[in-house]
């Protein structure tokens, strides 16, 4: 594994993304804004005028096998992709019942029940991802999903999501935002 990224998404009037929209999926939404800055340098800070930043981390794979992670690899493109100039960031947070649960109950529901890296493995290589923890930063969501994709994959990408929200793990999610962006 690489060193832990932190990363912030700062929203408010300057960045690369412009937000095209902010729905609340589950619970309350997020302040308006028209641009986002995604900002993986720790030592330059947000600017002072966000409507909002949400922070997070990479961090080690949790809840999932060899196998699954070197399939997860093989097919996985790296973000910044000329091509890829839409993206989403899908900021959510899970219930206390969730957080009860034990780490092989957790794998059970997101894997064995949900089938929720099987679903995303559909879209690769085509869509690209990046999961941030933020539970354990003091932030409002428990994980922030970035994902970038071309416009020809932005179909794909929405029966990806919709099946995810379909599934039960779901069920635990007592919060989710849903930001898509086109890049400037």
């Amino acid at each position: 594994m690489t060193s832990p990224l932190p990363v912030a998404f700062a929203a408010g009037t300057s960045g690369i993304w412009q937000i095209e929209t902010v729905k609340a999926v589950i619970g309350d939404g997020l302040p308006a804004a028209t641009r986002l800055s995604v900002i993986e340098d720790v030592g330059r800070a947000a600017r002072a005028d966000c409507a909002w930043v949400l922070r997070g981390v990479t961090s080690n794979i949790r809840y999932t096998n060899r196998r699954e992670a070197d399939a997860l690899a093989s097919q996985q493109q790296g973000l910044h992709r000329p091509e890829a100039v839409r993206a989403a960031l899908i900021p959510i947070r899970k219930n206390a019942a969730w957080w009860a649960l034990t780490q092989d109950e957790r794998r059970a529901v997101f894997e064995e029940q949900s089938r929720h890296i099987g679903i995303g493995m559909t879209v690769l290589p085509g869509v690209s991802r990046r999961l941030h923890h933020a539970r354990d930063l003091g932030g409002p969501f428990d994980f922030l999903t970035w994902f970038e994709y071309a416009p020809a994959q932005a179909d794909a990408f929405e029966t990806m999501v919709a099946q995810l929200r379909a599934t039960p793990e779901w069920r635990y999610v007592d919060w989710e935002v849903d930001i898509r962006l086109t890049r400037a």
